[in-house]
Formats: structure tokens, C-alpha cells, sequence
């Protein structure tokens, strides 16, 4: 919001009547922290007893004139202990909401103004107890039972929204076919399986769960929707957009029907070969970048669990070593971290129609499996775990590898991929990241000697082969290094076409040893190139590199 928007905004919420449940003004906050918290907690709890959207805590403001008096409090500046005011705030919020602060001046004066979005389905609390405005007064909102059930009662899903004035006739055909194919899949061991192909679709539709006794839900729009389909559901927005981050620039928006344009996403995703060396191996390893269940599980859970009421499109960004999703709202229930082990069962969804109906077309499952399937794929493939740390209040960042981070890892991974257990392989995951491990995790880790280092630098043992007892075969292995390193730059130009000089050393710059400086990289780097132009299979033409043909 620019500051003609604030201003506007505060010139109406100033004519509202001084004693709202989802309004309150202040004129400073003057060192009292807990008080936002609980203001922020009433009035998220107030704003939906009361039928609104959001809610407003203004600071600068005298309550009982609504005079424009100015702040003295800065939320950006502010700190308890050594911690920023507003990381400890949100912190404190549970479920977590995405409220916004905004500082501008109005009439020469300092305002600051908290947008606060309403609870959903259940109260909002600050230190774990919920609060709601009563007259002029904070109180605790146990003691008001018929408006704690309001908010209980309060969720509403925006996917399950039947829209009057659609028909099935604003859905792609092609999509309804392929729904059709999917629900059968899905339906094999059904009674009513047989009948299926005999359905009409509007009895197929309701049968999916995908439309509601005939009529189109934004559920169906989603999923299946024609590309002019799309006004139906503004202001928001169902599209993902495909990012190339690399030294090549490019991006695609994918919009309606999603059911069939995440497929053609996934195809443009360059999914080249990778090779492992294993010390107790005779030949090479070799996987995919990217494992297409991988993509299509991160992609599926985005478009299920996107918040579409921020008005936000999924974006999927592909850089030369990892992809990222980033889906609008914050996770919705629980943590990521509760997920990875696949032995938590989500009881509520954002939006529950989508994923039911995205559940009986085989997209996706609603058992808490899906991340699992991630980790273990990934696990599988000796690759870093995906990783959610990125994620913030208001978005859910997921990152998924196309390449190793910690040669270590990914040989301890290959070596003893029978013994070591998933826990074991997140915490050895967390190591070569350089995230957080508690000390309890450490001499888990140090009693099987997975560790090496002291505190906080740790890092996985680097004494593989000599626990395999096989240092000959690992000097063998050595000399297969640069028929890898070729085979990477290969395929990099082959499947780009033209490739320049800086993206070959992006791509296998950090993949060699770091016995080697930056110097003797590079130069090992160019001996590389110059080999594969004297054996014929790669050619110069200005300062990019080209196939042989």
C-alpha cells in the first residue's frame, strides 16, 4: 500500500465509532511489548465476531478524539534483548498470520498502523491465550464462549465456493478428459468403477468431488477451467510462473487449467544427468538432476495449499543447481519439520474442497505423506534434502537440489544407505547445510563417527573409505573424475544449444575437489574444454561453446 492508500485508509477507519472490537487507536506504545501482542490477538479474534476481513491497531492516533497526535514508536527499530521486535512479535502469534506494519506521515506526523488479518477457524492467540476486545477492555476469550465458537465455526473455504453463473461448458475438454482417466486410476478397487466410462461429466465432476451437486466450484476452475474461465475466480489468481534464473534469463506464465499445464511446467525444466563416484563401487552412479515425482509433488502441494486469497501466483524458480516453489500463505497447519517423517496426519486443510478433489485425480494425497515422499526420494537419490528454512509468515519456500552439496554426505549416503535411518540422514543433512543441531543430536552423530569438528563447526566425516577398507578402488574411481566433469559439460551445451564460458564454470566449478584453489580450478576448467575441442566434440563460435554435429 502506498501512502495515498494509508491515508485513505486511516481517514475511514477514523470515522468508524470509537468502541470496536477490530479497531483500536493508540497514541504510543511506550516500552509496553506484551500489549501489541494481545492487541493484535483481540482484534485478529474481534475482526471476525464482527464480519471483517482485517483488523487495525493504530498507533498516533488519540482514542477517544481520534485526533492525529504522531508516534514516537519505531516496530523496525525497536528490540528486546538482542532480539528484533517484530521477529519476537510474530513469534509469539500463533497460528501464524500475516499481519502488516506500515510507518508514514500524516499532517507532518509519524503513524504506524498494523493491518491484521481475522482468525480462521480458530482464535489467534499471543503466548499461547487468546484474547478479544469487550467494550474498551483486552480480556481473555474463554470467558466468552458464543464468540469463541463463532471463530471455531469460522472457517470458510474458498475452493469449496460454487460459482452461479458457470457451467461445464467453462471447462477445458482436454482436462476433462484427462480427470476422467485420472478418477478411474484413483477408483480401481471401487464398486462403481465399471460404470465409470458411461457417467456424464457433470455426474463424473460431482462423483470427484470436484463440483458440488452440479455446479462448478472454484475447486473445478482451478483444476480444469478454460483459460478464459479465469474472471470467475478474481481477484484471485490461479497461475504459476516459471523462472530460468541462471546467466540465461526466461520465464513462462502457465495459467488455466492447471491439471494440464502443470505437466507442460515440468517440461521445461532441464533435467540433465548426474554422476556419483562411490568409493565402494566399480562403475559410476548416475541420476537425475531432478526426480519427476520430486517436481510434481512440490508443484501439486503449492497448488493445494496456496492461500488464493492473497491475490499471488506459485512460482517456480530454476537456478543451475536447485528448483524453489514459493506458494502464497504459511503453512497451514503445524511445520514442515512435523511432516518429514511421515507420522503426522494433518486434520484441517486451507483448502479442503482442492485437495479432495485433487486427491481423487491422484495429484496428490491427504495423509501427510507427501513431503515424506520428497525426503525419502531425494535420500534415495544421494542429494540434500529439501529444505523449507527459506519460508516466511507469508509464503511456503520450498527448495529442492540438483546437486551435492558435501561430497561426504553424498558418499555416506551410498555407502551405508542400508543402515543409516532418516533421522539419522536429516541431522547429517542439517550438518552440511550449517543449520542448527542441538548437542544431543551431536553425540548421536560423533558416537557413530558420522561427525567431524567441534562446535559450531562440524561437518560429516570425510573417513569413508577408510571405513570400507577399499583406498585402492578409491584411487581408481579418481581417474574417472574428468570423463564425469566432460559428460556434464556435454550436456549443458547439448542442452542448451550455445552455452557460454561463465555458466560451464558455474556448473562444475564447485563440483571440484577443494584440494585445488580458485585459480587451479579454473585452469583445470579450461584444460577440460580444450580436450573435448581437440577430440572434436565441442567447437568455439565467438565466446560460446557449441556441439560438434
Amino acid at each position: 500500500m502506498n501512502t495515498d492508500d494509508l491515508k485513505k485508509l486511516l481517514e475511514e477507519l477514523l470515522s468508524q465509532p470509537n468502541e470496536t472490537c477490530w479497531i483500536e487507536f493508540k497514541k504510543d506504545m511506550a516500552g509496553k511489548y506484551d500489549e501489541v501482542g494481545e492487541y493484535i490477538s483481540a482484534l485478529s479474534n474481534g475482526s471476525t465476531i464482527s464480519n471483517k476481513d482485517f483488523a487495525y491497531l493504530v498507533f498516533g492516533i488519540e482514542d477517544s478524539t481520534h485526533k492525529i497526535l504522531g508516534t514516537k514508536f519505531r516496530p523496525f527499530k525497536e528490540k528486546i534483548g538482542n532480539q528484533d521486535f517484530e521477529l519476537w512479535l510474530r513469534s509469539m502469534i500463533k497460528p501464524k498470520i500475516n499481519f502488516e506494519i506500515f510507518e508514514f506521515d500524516c499532517e507532518n506526523k509519524k503513524i504506524v498502523l498494523f493491518r491484521i488479518p481475522k482468525a480462521m477457524g480458530e482464535p489467534t492467540y499471543f503466548q499461547s491465550k487468546a484474547y478479544v476486545r469487550v467494550g474498551s477492555h483486552t480480556t481473555d476469550l474463554v470467558n466468552y464462549p458464543s464468540q469463541l465458537q463463532k471463530i471455531y465455526n469460522s472457517l470458510e473455504d474458498w475452493s469449496a465456493k460454487t460459482i452461479p453463473v458457470a457451467s461445464v461448458k467453462d471447462l477445458d475438454s482436454d482436462a476433462l478428459q484427462l480427470a476422467r482417466e485420472k478418477f478411474k486410476e484413483k477408483s480401481v478397487n471401487e464398486a462403481f468403477y465399471k460404470n465409470i466410462d458411461g457417467w456424464d461429466d457433470v455426474t463424473l465432476l460431482d462423483k470427484a468431488r470436484i463440483t458440488i451437486n452440479g455446479k462448478i466450484t472454484n475447486a473445478a476452475i482451478i483444476l480444469l477451467g478454460k483459460p478464459e474461465s479465469s474472471y470467475y475466480l478474481l481477484p484471485s489468481i490461479a497461475e504459476i510462473t516459471w523462472k530460468l534464473d541462471t546467466e540465461e534469463k526466461a520465464y513462462e506464465h502457465f495459467g488455466l487449467p492447471l491439471l494440464l499445464n502443470s505437466t507442460k511446467l515440468l517440461n521445461r525444466i532441464r533435467n540433465i544427468k548426474y554422476k556419483f563416484f562411490p568409493d565402494n563401487e566399480l562403475l559410476s552412479i548416475e541420476v537425475n538432476k531432478y526426480e519427476t515425482r520430486v517436481i510434481l509433488e512440490a508443484l501439486y502441494n503449492a497448488i493445494a495449499h496456496q492461500d488464493y486469497s492473497l491475490n499471488s501466483r506459485i512460482v517456480v524458480t530454476e537456478k543451475i543447481d536447485r528448483l524453489t516453489f514459493t506458494n502464497a500463505g504459511s503453512f497451514f497447519e503445524g511445520s514442515p519439520e512435523d511432516y518429514f517423517l511421515g507420522s503426522k496426519t494433518p486434520q484441517k486443510y486451507r483448502n479442503s474442497w482442492l485437495a479432495h478433489a485433487m486427491v481423487n485425480l491422484n495429484m496428490i494425497d491427504t495423509v501427510g505423506y507427501g513431503i515424506h515422499t520428497m525426503f525419502l526420494e531425494q535420500r534415495k537419490r544421494f542429494f540434500p534434502l529439501p529444505d523449507y528454512s527459506k519460508s516466511l509468515n507469508s509464503s511456503v519456500v520450498l527448495e529442492i537440489y540438483g546437486h551435492c552439496i558435501d561430497e561426504n554426505y553424498s558418499k555416506l549416503l551410498m555407502e551405508r544407505k542400508e543402515e543409516l535411518s532418516l533421522t539419522i540422514v536429516l541431522l547429517l543433512d542439517r550438518i552440511q547445510k550449517k543449520l542448527s543441531v542441538n548437542d544431543k543430536e551431536i553425540a548421536l552423530l560423533k558416537k557413530d563417527n558420522l561427525i567431524e569438528g567441534r562446535r559450531p563447526n562440524y561437518f560429516v566425516s570425510a573417513k569413508i573409505a577408510d571405513a570400507t577398507g577399499k583406498m585402492e578402488e578409491y584411487v581408481r574411481y579418481k581417474t574417472f573424475n574428468d570423463k564425469y566433469y566432460k559428460d556434464l559439460i556435454c550436456e549443458l551445451i547439448r542442452r542448451q544449444e550455445y552455452t557460454k564460458n561463465s555458466e560451464i564454470v558455474m556448473l562444475i566449478k564447485d563440483k571440484l575437489s577443494d584440494t585445488l584453489n580458485s585459480q587451479q580450478k579454473m585452469h583445470k576448467i579450461k584444460n577440460l574444454l580444450q580436450f573435448l575441442r581437440r577430440e572434436g566434440v565441442i567447437y568455439p563460435k565467438g565466446k560460446m561453446w557449441k556441439i560438434k554435429n
